[in-house]
């Protein structure tokens, strides 16, 4: 896939290559795609902005892709300039929820039930940190929460 600002990156690769290909506009995902699926995230994403509606097309493009189509996305409108009830990806229709999950997640639903829980990593992150963060979200043994990782990498503040 390609990098542009359309574009984001999707890389299904192990925790210890992230240090060399996050960008902001990226997003790493463990493409386990069973009920069993062990640790707290699924995977992260790095948005350019808190812009939801330059931001989340490409990124749900980008996942269904690589999951199969994209029915809802779970994010919490405190955390975005604004927040649409959906959105029009690729001629498909995604419905955007609301939920109280802190700006530190988003929730995409594949088919009816199947959830990927992704850390979001603020705009404002520096490079290492946020390559820190993903690094975290995506071991397969990870059990920390996303708020917690981002405190961790020093990602949580503001710039």
């Amino acid at each position: 896939m390609g990098v542009g600002r359309d574009s984001p990156r999707v890389t299904p690769l192990p925790p210890d290559a992230v240090h060399r290909v996050v960008a902001p506009g990226t997003a790493v995902v463990r493409l386990e795609t069973t009920a069993d699926r062990t640790g707290v995230l699924d995977g992260a994403w790095w948005p350019r902005s808190r812009d939801i509606t330059a931001e989340l097309p490409a990124l749900i493009s980008a996942l269904t892709e690589l999951l199969g189509p994209v029915t809802r996305v779970g994010l919490d409108a405190s955390a975005w300039d604004a927040l649409p009830t959906r959105l029009v990806v690729d001629d498909h229709v995604v419905r955007i929820d609301s939920f109280p999950v802190g700006d530190d997640t988003v929730l995409v639903t594949r088919g009816e039930a199947d959830h990927f829980s992704l850390l979001v990593v603020p705009p404002h992150a520096a490079p290492e940190a946020a390559r820190a963060a993903m690094a975290e979200a995506v071991r397969a043994d990870n059990v920390t929460w996303a708020a917690q990782i981002l405190i961790d990498t020093g990602t949580a503040t503001g710039p």
